[in-house]
């Protein structure tokens, strides 16, 4: 089987995609304010390829380490099912949401960027990482994107999985 036979074949399994925010959804700066507050950069097109996949049934998680009131905003926005932030083991909350879902590991696709994501890339059907992510990421995922965290990632990642599931 071929390296694409191998990815398409994971990408027609996945029913829920699971997200990290910095570096992923964003382009991985942490801004303040002078007053201290924490803004982040999230991409439109992003956000329209999550609206397109959760329409076409597929659900979405946002697991980050950080905890910060401004991604619990942009998954609202986005309707995003699940939400866990403060968390570094990650690995942990996908089991607490297979229990809940009812999902096997090779329904889940994450998407992450740094060596701490690596215990959940490794656990999932299908794993991703944007361009910009840290090489000894890059060399363990299924799937490197062309784009970088925050300026389409997330959006070229569903667009595939969309397209291999015919949907």
């Amino acid at each position: 089987m071929t390296p694409r036979q191998m990815l398409v074949r994971k990408a027609k399994r996945i029913k829920f995609i699971l997200l990290d925010v910095d570096g992923v959804m964003t382009d991985g700066g942490i801004y303040y304010t002078a007053d201290g507050v924490e803004m982040k950069r999230f991409h439109a097109h992003d956000g329209y390829g999550i609206s397109r996949a959760r329409e076409s049934g597929i659900l979405f998680g946002i697991i980050s380490g950080r905890d910060t009131p401004v991604v619990a905003r942009r998954a609202k926005d986005l309707k995003i099912l699940e939400i866990h932030q403060g968390r570094v083991d990650k690995l942990t909350v996908l089991r607490e949401m297979q229990t809940r879902h009812h999902l096997a590991d090779d329904e889940f696709c994450f998407i992450g960027d740094d060596l701490f994501d690596l215990p959940l890339l490794n656990a999932v059907g299908l794993s991703a990482a944007p361009a910009n992510a840290r090489s000894e990421v890059k060399k363990q995922v299924d799937y490197v994107c062309k784009a970088n965290g925050g300026d389409g990632a997330v959006r070229e990642l569903v667009d595939m999985i969309l397209r291999y599931q015919k949907k």
